[in-house]
C-alpha cells in the first residue's frame, strides 16, 4: 500500500521526519490533534525499500549504502517481532504476515539487487551482497518462524470491537455518528446502488434476465496477463487530458505517473495503490502499481483476477488512482500552502474518499460518453467500483461489531459486489487488519454533500474546477475540516 491508500507515514523520508519534528514544536500540535490526522492500518514487519531504487533523490551509491545500513538492521527487526507478538495471533493476520514476508524476500534478493547492479564500487558491493543476505534470510526465517510458531495457537478474533471502532472514527475523521447508523446508511446506500446498477445494465443488454450476467459478459474483456500492464498506461493520458479539456480540475505539474508492476511484498495488501514521493523529497517519480496474476495460481484463479481489471473497469481505476484521484491530489498538496504538518498528517476519509468521489464525477461530467452503449458500460464499471467500497464498508462494521468471519465477508462480496472468489477473499481479508477502508464511501458521501452545500452557496458563480482546487488546497485533513474552511 501507498502513502496515500493507507494515509500514513510509510512515503516519509529521514529529512521528512526532521521537517515535521520542528514544525510539530513550531505549531504546537496536541497529541490529539496529531491522532485526528493520522491513520493507518496495522502495520506488518517488512523492509520497504523499494523507494531508494525507484526515486534518484540521491546518487545511486548512497541509495545502496542507505539500503545496506537498513539490512544491516533486520535482525533487531525480526528478534522484535519475537519478543513483542502475543503468543496467539489473528489468523488473517498471521497469513498476510507471511504473504508479505516472502514477497519481502524475494523482492530483496531479485530486484533490489538488480537495481545496483550497475554500482562500481566493489568495496559497497561486497559488504552490501552480505547484508542483503542477512535480510532476505530474517524475512524468510521471520515467515517460518510464524507458519511453526504462531499459525498452530492461531485464533479468529480479529474485531477491535465498538469501543475501538467509535474512537477511529472520532480522532481519525471527527466522526460522531454511531457505528449502528452508518451501517443503516451503508444498507439503503447499498440497495439504491444495486437499483441503479441493474437500470444501466438493461441499457447495454435488454435480453439478459440478470444484471450480473451483463457484467459477467463485460468482464471478460479485459487484457491478457502480459498485457494488463501496457494496456493501462495506454488510456493514462486521455483520461488526463479529459481532465484539461473539460475544466474540471487544473493540473500543477507536467509530470506525468509512471504505471508499473506492484513488487511483490505488497501484492498481498494491494489491487491497485498509488505510490507518490514524500512531501519534501527532491525526486519527483511516483507509481501507480497494478498487482499482476501470480504464476503459481490455476487456470481459474487467473481469469478470476484478470477479470477484476476490464478494460472499463481498468479505466476507473485509472481515474482513481492517478488522474484526477490519488496523483493529482499529491500534486495538488506539493503545490499548495498547506503547512509541514499539513502535508504529512492526512484523513484516510479525505484521501480516499477524494479518489472514489473522483469515479462518480468523472461519469457525471460524460467521460466515456463517444456513444451511448460505451457510456453505459464505463457506468456500469464505475458502478460495480461504488459497490465494493459500499461493502468494504458493510464488512468492516459486520467484521469488528458483529464478529463476521473472512468466508462470510468473502460470501458477502461475491453477492452484492458481484466478485469472483479470488477478489471477493482478497478484499474480505484487508477488512480484518484494516477496520478503516469503510473510509472509501465515507469520505465519497462528505465530498458529494459539501460540493451540492458548496454549489448552493455559490449559485451562478459556482465552478466545478474551482470547488475541486479549492479542496485541494488545505491538505488533507478530515473533510469537516475542508467544509468549515470554504463554507465560512
Amino acid at each position: 500500500m501507498s502513502a496515500f491508500d493507507t494515509a500514513g507515514l510509510s512515503a516519509i523520508t529521514k529529512m521528512d521526519f526532521n521537517i515535521l519534528y520542528n514544525s510539530i514544536r513550531q505549531e504546537l500540535f496536541s497529541f490529539e490533534t496529531l491522532r485526528l490526522y493520522h491513520t493507518s492500518p496495522m502495520v506488518y514487519a517488512n523492509l520497504d525499500v523499494s523507494g531508494y531504487i525507484t526515486r534518484d533523490f540521491a546518487p545511486i551509491e548512497d541509495r545502496m549504502l542507505y539500503v545496506h545500513n537498513m539490512q544491516l538492521a533486520a535482525p533487531a527487526l525480526f528478534q522484535w517481532a519475537h519478543e513483542n507478538l502475543d503468543d496467539s495471533l489473528a489468523r488473517p493476520h498471521i497469513e498476510t504476515a507471511i504473504q508479505i514476508a516472502k514477497g519481502g524476500a524475494s523482492f530483496m534478493e531479485k530486484e533490489l539487487k538488480a537495481a545496483f547492479a550497475g554500482v562500481k564500487n566493489d568495496s559497497l558491493r561486497k559488504v552490501f551482497d552480505e547484508s542483503n543476505k542477512v535480510a532476505v534470510k530474517g524475512l524468510r526465517d521471520y515467515a517460518s518462524w510464524l507458519e511453526k510458531e504462531k499459525m498452530p495457537k492461531a485464533h479468529n478474533r480479529f474485531a477491535i470491537g465498538r469501543d475501538n471502532y467509535v474512537k477511529m472514527l472520532l480522532y481519525n475523521e471527527g466522526i460522531t455518528t454511531s457505528p449502528e447508523e452508518i451501517l443503516s446508511n451503508c444498507e439503503k446506500l447499498l440497495k439504491a446502488e444495486q437499483e441503479k446498477f441493474a437500470q444501466v445494465a438493461k441499457k447495454i443488454d435488454p435480453s439478459k434476465g440478470k444484471a450480473i450476467d451483463v457484467f459477467k459478459e463485460l468482464q471478460k474483456d479485459h487484457s491478457t496477463a502480459a498485457n494488463l500492464i501496457p494496456d493501462a498506461r495506454k488510456n493514462a493520458e486521455s483520461i488526463r487530458q479529459f481532465l484539461i479539456d473539460k475544466k474540471i480540475i487544473s493540473m500543477p505539474s507536467d509530470v506525468r505517473v509512471l504505471i508499473k508492476e506492484t513488487p511483490e511484498f505488497a501484492r498481498a495488501t494491494s489491487t491497485a495503490s498509488m505510490d507518490t514521493p514524500g512531501p519534501f523529497e527532491k525526486a519527483t517519480q511516483a507509481y501507480y502499481y497494478i498487482t499482476p496474476v501470480d504464476v503459481k495460481w490455476s487456470k481459474k484463479q487467473q481469469e478470476e483476477w484478470l477479470s477484476l481489471f476490464s478494460r472499463y473497469v481498468t479505466d476507473v481505476i485509472t481515474i482513481h488512482e492517478a488522474y484526477p484521484g490519488h496523483y493529482t491530489q499529491f500534486l495538488h498538496l506539493n503545490a499548495s500552502k498547506a503547512t509541514r504538518v499539513e502535508k504529512i498528517f492526512t484523513s484516510y476519509a479525505f484521501v480516499e474518499g477524494w479518489a472514489h468521489y473522483t469515479e462518480q464525477m468523472m461519469i457525471e461530467e460524460g467521460f466515456g460518453s463517444s456513444d451511448s452503449l460505451t457510456q453505459a458500460k464505463y457506468h456500469l464499471a464505475q458502478l460495480n467500483e461504488s459497490l465494493l467500497r459500499l461493502c468494504r464498508m458493510y464488512v468492516s462494521l459486520k467484521m469488528h461489531l458483529s464478529n463476521m468471519t473472512v468466508e462470510e465477508g468473502t460470501k458477502f462480496i461475491e453477492e452484492n459486489a458481484y466478485y469472483e472468489h479470488q477478489g471477493a477473499h482478497h478484499e474480505a481479508m484487508r477488512g480484518t487488519y484494516d477496520p478503516g477502508y469503510l473510509s472509501y464511501t465515507l469520505g465519497k458521501q462528505q465530498f458529494l454533500k459539501l460540493r451540492e452545500d458548496y454549489k448552493a452557496k455559490m449559485g451562478d458563480r459556482f465552478s466545478l474546477q474551482e470547488f475541486h482546487d479549492k479542496v485541494l488546497s488545505f491538505g488533507g485533513p478530515p473533510v469537516e475540516m475542508v467544509r468549515e474552511r470554504i463554507m465560512n
